[in-house]
């Protein structure tokens, strides 16, 4: 192989051949981006992915969107909603309701913590934002449980009043607690799954306390 040392290409010699490397086609969605939709988009898009995670709690089966997508705007808007229907006395009187907005802010994201951190402690799969994510949404009921009994105290708090208080904080209740076992029991290990549901039983309850004993002033 010595002699082909000397061996020279003319430049002249026209190169046969496609020497690109084929691409797929382009797609205008490739060049889409978030931060070049206008600001009204995004809030729309944002409302529909939490009108959806609503629509998720209030039929629970098991589905993967909240764990999927999560986010923590809904459960604020539940915790703040939640809060100020708790609020016990009017601005000028000597119990301004601080105390019951604080401590409800103080159960619902204090306790979602501590579940989060037990159920991780136990083996869970789920990551610490997704199970604040879902137990924040499935305060929704509760939620609803709450402005229901407002409007029911409205009409008196009698012994009548205090019955279908009852029955419906109960009924939301246990809504909430199937809807977030619904979504959180797949994430945890079969024989342990008893030991996260006691936590989030104990959670929903003392919120649903909290609603059953309100009395307005």
């Amino acid at each position: 192989f010595a002699g082909l040392a000397d061996v020279s290409i003319s430049e002249d010699i026209p190169v046969e051949g496609e020497i690109t490397v084929p691409v797929g086609s382009h797609s205008p969605d490739e060049d889409f981006s978030t931060l070049d939709e206008p600001v009204r988009d995004t809030i729309l898009r944002d409302l529909k992915a939490v009108g959806k995670k609503f629509i998720h709690v209030m039929y629970p089966k098991k589905s993967s969107a909240l764990l999927r997508d999560w986010d923590l705007w809904g459960p604020l808007v539940l915790c703040v909603s939640l809060a100020l229907m708790l609020q016990g006395g009017s601005a000028d009187s000597k119990d301004d309701g601080g105390p019951q907005f604080a401590e409800v802010f103080v159960v619902i994201w204090f306790g979602a913590v501590v579940i989060t951190l037990n159920s991780k402690l136990l083996g869970g799969t789920i990551s610490f934002f997704q199970s604040l994510c879902v137990l924040g949404y499935c305060v929704l009921p509760l939620t609803v449980a709450m402005l229901v009994c407002r409007l029911v105290l409205l009409a008196g708090a009698g012994t009548v009043s205090f019955i279908v208080r009852l029955i419906v904080v109960v009924a939301m209740f246990g809504w909430s607690t199937l809807a977030s076992t619904a979504f959180l029991a797949d994430s945890q290990p079969p024989n342990r799954k008893a030991l996260v549901v006691y936590p989030i039983f104990l959670f929903y309850f003392v919120i649903s306390w909290m609603i059953l004993t309100f009395t307005p002033q």
